[in-house]
């Protein structure tokens, strides 16, 4: 049986999508440090999703080798399905496996909702939603038939906390709400076969905040633990947002309150018109508090 003392990754092949710098890069280094294969990709977008340059990814995957880990690029772009099923698929032709995959991609997007462009708000869902489904989909047989897998998408507490919520993140929010839906429904599905899905709602000052190297505080190597652990075998339950900050780390997801006979008893006020509704409302709106686990 594994301890904290002792989780390696001795073996095992994993990607990391949007792995040129931040947290990508830092969960790649703490990944490859601990013995795993790390296949880092990134088609090196620009700080608004568009443009390819594979210098960015080939040039940090150089650096780490240089440093005796087992890294290697890849850059094919997986905003469309088959993009995604042929980096799965040559991972494991390459590799004859896959372990882990952890997609971090993406960037934030902000147009407000006056100027909301559809193709911007269905380029923001292709790479932040749709992307790790499709991922999740070309690895679930191999996955599967080893009865072993760690899939790990990425949320944002802007989207999952009306109090940090951002003002021209509608695309944004809607993209890392929907991740958090494909690993509900993923976390069930996977849960027989032990693949295990989760979430990381990661906060650390990177290329999309602006900064560029090395940050004065909220280190992407803070955030790197608890993905890994995430992506390791240590990691035995499904379904869980991993809130990430600051060398801090708290895991949450919704839960139903006791007692509760879905759908016909909410356990819940009583309410027979529109006027009951308005005379309760500052009953029926009580927020609920998740204990600390």
């Amino acid at each position: 049986m594994q301890t904290h003392r002792d989780i390696s990754f001795e073996g095992q092949v994993g990607l990391v999508t949007g792995a040129a710098s931040g947290l990508g890069l830092a969960y790649s280094r703490l990944l490859a440090a601990r013995g795993a294969r790390v296949v880092m990709h990134d088609v090196g977008a620009g700080l608004d999703g568009n443009g390819q340059d594979p210098r960015r990814i080939d040039a940090k995957v150089a650096l780490l080798r240089g440093t005796g880990l087992d890294v290697q690029a890849a850059h094919a772009a997986i905003d469309q399905r088959d993009g995604c099923r042929a980096l799965v698929a040559g991972t494991l032709e390459q590799h004859g496996r896959i372990d882990f995959i952890i997609h971090n991609a993406g960037w934030v997007e902000y147009q407000q909702i006056d100027v909301l462009e559809e193709d911007r708000f269905d380029s923001m869902m292709s790479i932040a939603a749709k992307a790790p489904l499709w991922l999740a989909e070309a690895a679930w047989p191999s996955m599967r038939s080893r009865h072993h897998g760690r899939i790990v998408l990425t949320t944002s507490d802007r989207a999952l906390y009306p109090q940090y919520v951002q003002k021209g993140l509608a695309a944004y929010a809607a993209a890392k709400m929907a991740a958090v839906g494909i690993v509900n429904v993923l976390a069930a599905e996977g849960a027989p076969h032990g693949i295990l899905v989760n979430a990381i709602s990661p906060v650390a000052k990177t290329r999309m905040w602006g900064v560029e190297g090395e940050p004065d505080e909220l280190h992407p190597d803070a955030v790197a633990p608890g993905v890994a652990f995430l992506a390791s075998a240590a990691c035995t339950e499904a379904g869980w947002i991993l809130r990430a900050s600051n060398g801090q780390f708290h895991a949450t997801r919704s839960v139903e309150a006791e007692e509760v006979a879905y759908p016909r008893d909410l356990r819940a006020t009583a309410a027979g018109s529109i006027e009951d509704i308005a005379m309760q409302w500052s009953r029926i709106a009580q927020p609920t508090v998740e204990p600390r686990r």
